[in-house]
């Protein structure tokens, strides 16, 4: 099957996908400093570059897009129907990456959680709110 857009046109589309200060970031960012949370974003100096590093409670948050980190059983991870392969291949890599920088940041005891965007509601409550309670609880 082929692309039903051509060259150009899907190399703008992808170009357009933001990784940093996504939408769904923002709005976790904004409840958490509401809530009295101070955080540092994506810092380089721990393993994946964590979207969320909040140094009082070593505690790190990854918010995941559900396509590109291949969230499992999810209505936004469908695999394109195009280079099927590559995509898989792609999608395998990034998972075991992350998987890896969870590993890594635990064994330098910090607590990880990873937030799927098909987890935040429109107002964000919901997981937020779970996670928010967990780390008072440290």
């Amino acid at each position: 099957m082929t692309d039903i857009h051509n060259i150009e046109i899907r190399s703008y589309n992808m170009s357009q996908i933001k990784g940093k200060n996504t939408k769904p970031e923002m709005l976790v960012r904004k409840i958490l400093f509401s809530k009295g949370f101070r955080y540092r974003i994506n810092d380089k100096k721990l393993p994946g570059k964590p979207d969320i590093v909040l140094p009082k409670y070593k505690t790190v948050i990854f918010i995941n897009g559900c396509f590109w980190h291949g969230h499992e059983d999810c209505k936004y991870y469908v695999v394109p129907k195009t280079r099927k392969e590559w995509w898989l291949d792609k999608i395998k890599t990034t998972k075991l990456r992350d998987e890896k920088n969870k590993t890594d940041l635990t064994e330098l005891g910090w607590t990880v959680y990873t937030i799927w965007t098909c987890e935040i509601s429109k107002d964000g409550s919901g997981v937020i709110n779970t996670i928010i309670d967990e780390i008072r609880k440290q």
